[in-house]
């Protein structure tokens, strides 16, 4: 195994890819199929509605994460907001990436809650897919650039 060139990182809105999922949902870095019981439990906890994004605010979260990733002089490489996940593939930096995706996602949350948006917008944690040459990391761009 190389050196790490890159990585894609994904989180989820809140309330919006719930386990159990019938597409599918990622746990522990293993993708895992659906299951009604589960995706029922977690619903039935959601102690607020679903945070959806629309166009204006995909585009805002977009904005302050590109901006935020200047702290760590992290070269983004492809960014897909969408209304109910992000990906990023961004190119290796010398800071853990669990602080690098914390930044992202609180100057995301910060731009949503100049629009109005109160409480939790993200899930916990984020799912990592780790990029050990050029050719994963292109991989992982043509992935999240077939999102836009």
């Amino acid at each position: 195994m190389g050196n790490t060139v890159g990585y894609m990182v994904t989180w989820t809105m809140y309330g919006t890819w719930l386990q159990g999922e019938e597409k599918g949902f990622a746990k522990d870095g293993t993708i895992r199929g659906g299951n009604v019981a589960l995706r029922m439990d977690c619903r039935a906890k959601l102690k607020k509605p679903a945070v959806v994004l629309g166009d204006k605010e995909k585009a805002i979260v977009k904005d302050a994460i590109l901006k935020a990733a200047g702290r760590f002089r992290q070269n983004i490489r492809a960014i897909a907001v969408c209304s109910n996940h992000v990906h990023i593939v961004c190119e290796y930096v010398d800071v853990p990436i669990g602080v690098v995706v914390g930044y992202y996602k609180n100057a995301g949350r910060k731009a949503l809650r100049r629009l109005g948006y109160v409480g939790r917008v993200w899930t916990r944690g984020y799912d990592k897919r780790f990029c050990f040459d050029e050719k994963a990391l292109k991989e992982r761009i043509r992935y999240v650039e077939g999102h836009r």
